[in-house]
């Protein structure tokens, strides 16, 4: 039974997955000021290329994810990135009362997301993906050539 409930999973995990990316990554262009300002608060230094390499991850990795086009490297990809952001970002070490609560929160939310994007990095993105649908004809385009030249002989 799990085997049929298994693809169905991969589908729905990636479907939950992407959504924050895809936001964040919006927000940060409609936000691009605001953004700026917060990225220079925590005492980011090129402020303006790592903002734009954030919104390009993010997107990028968003689309990836959702709909299963090199998903492992698009789910690697924000895995790398969530790592100094929440380490930046989210500094609860450096927080007093709610305010570390409040931080710890969010970097224990982030190294969840880390966790559910490599398990996608291991798992893949099952057959209900843009990659296994490439993987599909690629396999069956193999075979017709093989079956060519098999007549050919």
């Amino acid at each position: 039974m799990l085997e049929r409930v298994n693809p169905s999973l991969l589908l729905v995990g990636r479907l939950l997955l992407a959504p924050i990316f895809l936001l964040s990554g919006v927000m940060k262009i409609l936000h691009w000021s605001e953004t700026s300002e917060q990225m220079a608060t925590h005492g980011m230094v090129a402020v303006p290329f790592f903002l734009v390499m954030a919104v390009l991850v993010e997107l990028g990795g968003g689309f990836s994810v959702l709909f299963g086009c090199k998903a492992r490297l698009g789910a690697l990809v924000l895995a790398l990135f969530l790592i100094p952001a929440t380490l930046v970002f989210h500094d609860f070490w450096n927080h007093e009362g709610p305010a570390l609560q409040n931080q710890m929160q969010h970097f224990l939310k982030n190294v969840t997301i880390i966790g559910g994007l490599l398990t996608l990095v291991a798992a893949g993105a099952g057959p209900y993906s843009l990659d296994a649908l490439r993987f599909r004809k690629a396999t069956t385009s193999e075979k017709a050539c093989a079956a060519a030249s098999a007549l050919m002989r």
